[in-house]
């Protein structure tokens, strides 16, 4: 049992062998760490601003300016990354992170913050995010290959949330001893690791994908986009996994709105208490990265159970009032919502081809963060009408719906196969097999 366990607990970082993809890796652990030490302090400082009534609208609104131009120029974001070298490309998107959070640490730290600046920057930000997203997860084939792919990703989910654990709790201790302005102004220090990182990197060492010739005219941009689009539409394995998380991310993973009215309004438990529901969600969030990492294949199957145990946590914590009950119901929260979301991401990059990988990625995370305009203004108007506990429950039932209308798609055989169903001139990313060469996607 030791031996076995200890193989599959190596079996869970096999990325890292590739020396460029580890120095991603560490790279994104010290980012993403400020990264939610900026998430939980942004929170906090619009609650000291305007109270906790107010911050949830404002939390909910300010979701909608961070993330709108995703769902705007995310496909765009798309074609450049299938055109620019994804290296670089990334190195100019983490940069321009890095100095907008200097800024907003700069304007906190000044004492002449005002909201329209935090919004201004927040739409910065998505701007930002719109070209890095789509270059950035589709850079990480490059670094380890379709053969390593799902493993990879499973490892980024697990940094993300390790990181969940470590960030929220600094931060709530920095907030409370000196205030919120070291948290922005470490963050913006912390993309420096990345871009460190990016540019060690050997060019040798990379896989890259054919590039797109870049499109000379309105028409030939129109044809590049609907190219990814209809890759998604004719593959339904991709369609699935896409829809699937467009639910669940905008219903069910909208905890910068909740948590912090949660922790102010109805848990009462102050800057401390509200660092400690992020840590408990990113713990439950890394044990299930680090699972689906041992997997040999991602599967569907976890795909839909990870969002139902999402939903049924959500509805937990919208009917308790209970500080440890709560703390339970955020770690299952992050396991289910990590489950779903890197077993969609892969599922998605172990089919698509190389040439369309910028393309299809960017309507992965057009759907993935750019849903939050909808769901953070959602849960926020339902929050600031009837209470936090009304907007968890929409939110937990919407993905339990979602959850259950995939799982009956797959049972009645709607979703045959990974790699199935691309449209004609793709070329095809072999399926994982079980035994005996049938492909599944179970």
């Amino acid at each position: 049992m030791i031996v076995g366990g200890r193989v599959r607990f190596l079996a869970a970082g096999r990325a890292l062998r590739h020396r460029n993809f580890r120095f991603f890796f560490f790279g994104q652990l010290v980012s993403v760490t400020g990264t939610w030490m900026q998430s939980v302090a942004l929170g906090w400082l619009l609650v000291t601003m305007v109270g906790a009534n107010q911050a949830i609208v404002l939390l909910g609104l300010l979701g909608v300016v961070q993330f709108l131009p995703v769902l705007a120029l995310g496909l765009f974001g798309g074609i450049i990354a299938d055109i620019w070298p994804k290296r670089y490309l990334v190195i100019g998107t983490q940069t321009a992170a890095g100095i907008l959070a200097l800024t907003l640490g700069v304007l906190v730290y000044s004492g002449e913050i005002t909201i329209w600046q935090i919004f201004l920057l927040a739409f910065l930000l998505g701007l930002v995010n719109a070209a890095d997203m789509p270059a950035r997860q589709s850079f990480v084939v490059e670094m380890v290959g379709p053969e390593d792919i799902a493993n990879a990703i499973a490892l980024n989910s697990a940094v993300f949330n390790g990181a969940r654990v470590v960030g929220p709790a600094v931060a709530g201790i920095l907030i409370a001893i000196v205030g919120t302005a070291p948290c922005f102004l470490l963050n913006g220090l912390s993309y420096a690791a990345v871009v460190a990182g990016l540019l060690a990197m050997r060019d040798g060492e990379l896989r890259p994908a054919d590039r797109l010739a870049v499109p000379k005219s309105v028409a030939a941009i129109r044809e590049n986009l609907g190219e990814g689009l209809g890759y998604v539409r004719h593959t339904p394995i991709v369609l699935l996994a896409i829809s699937v998380i467009g639910f669940v991310s905008t219903f069910g993973m909208n905890f910068n709105v909740i948590l912090p009215v949660l922790a102010a309004g109805v848990l009462k438990v102050g800057p401390n208490g509200l660092g400690w529901l992020y840590s408990a969600m990113g713990a439950g969030a890394v044990i299930a990265a680090l699972g689906v990492a041992t997997l040999e294949r991602p599967r569907v199957r976890v795909l839909i159970g990870g969002g139902m145990v999402l939903g049924v946590a959500e509805l937990v914590l919208a009917g308790t009032t209970s500080y440890p009950i709560a703390l339970a119901a955020v770690f299952f929260s992050g396991m289910g919502a990590i489950a779903t979301a890197a077993s969609a991401n892969s599922l998605v990059q172990i089919t698509v081809p190389g040439p369309l990988r910028g393309r299809v990625m960017s309507v992965y995370t057009t759907v993935f963060a750019g849903s939050t305009p909808i769901g953070s203004g959602l849960t926020g108007g339902v929050g600031g009408l009837w209470g936090t506990p009304a907007a968890l429950v929409m939110n937990g039932a919407v993905a339990l719906g979602a959850e259950a209308v995939a799982a009956i798609a797959v049972l009645r055989g709607a979703v045959p196969s990974v790699g199935q169903g691309r449209p004609s001139g793709a070329t095809p990313v072999p399926a994982p097999a079980r035994p005996g060469g049938a492909p599944s996607v179970d």
